[in-house]
């Protein structure tokens, strides 16, 4: 059930402790495809996620903006520090624990918040406050995962799937041309940027061209069955915590 459309009362009446939240957020991914694309994508794969399980589940908001300030020289992007991004989304499923939905999936479309959505998982559950899993969708799609790059074949290609209005076709060649081939820059096994235009002239890691709208289809195919895979663990885990040893 969403939240966002949902009344109190058909919230009080829901027999389910199972929640969603997709986060992700608001920064550059090239001059073709949006500066919603993390958001966009985490929201479809929760939905076609929660559509796929056979128990009710509840669909929180997403969190738009997160840890993203490597961006910043691209306009629009936007971002929060880790300690704001932690302490926010750790509050805002506490909220959803008090109402009773304390198996919280976070389904993340941004690399940038990986880690401290993990922190946040952790930090809750130990508490006891909620058990809390972050999936993030690119990371349940098999072998395409090592072609995820950034505005690149992964988020074109589902961009291309789900909303192909947004991608500007007509500025894939000048994604192309100004892209880097990985994100980062490397030398003894240490990256040496910090900031995305370090290495990328306008953003882009990765071939956007290689992400054509059935490739898309499959994406969300694949995040779609490993993420109702991950609603059904979560449900059934018996999350009482082990003892002192």
């Amino acid at each position: 059930m969403d939240l966002t459309a949902a009344t109190w009362t058909d919230i009080r009446d829901l027999e389910t402790d199972l929640a969603v939240v997709p986060v992700g957020s608001t920064e550059q991914h090239g001059p073709h495809a949006p500066l919603g694309t993390d958001v966009l994508t985490a929201e479809a794969v929760a939905d076609a996620g929660i559509e796929r399980v056979d128990r009710e589940v509840v669909r929180a908001p997403a969190i738009p903006v997160g840890v993203a300030e490597e961006h910043r020289q691209f306009p629009g992007t936007m971002w929060v520090s880790e300690d704001t991004f932690r302490d926010y989304v750790g509050e805002a499923v506490a909220s959803l624990a008090h109402h009773g939905f304390d198996r919280v999936v976070l389904v993340n479309g941004h690399g940038g918040n990986v880690d401290a959505l993990r922190e946040v998982g952790g930090r809750l559950t130990r508490a006891g406050d909620a058990y809390v899993v972050p999936f993030t969708w690119f990371e349940g799609v098999g072998e395409h995962t090592a072609d995820m790059g950034h505005g690149g074949p992964l988020e074109t290609a589902l961009l291309r799937h789900i909303e192909p209005e947004l991608i500007a076709e007509e500025r894939i060649d000048e994604a192309r041309a100004g892209a880097a081939d990985g994100w980062g820059d490397w030398t003894s096994y240490v990256n040496l940027a910090y900031d995305a235009a370090e290495f990328t002239e306008n953003g882009v890691v990765g071939d956007p061209a290689d992400g054509g709208q059935e490739r898309g289809e499959e994406l969300l195919e694949l995040a779609t069955e490993t993420l109702a895979r991950l609603l059904e663990a979560v449900a059934e885990r018996d999350i009482s915590r082990p003892e002192h040893r």
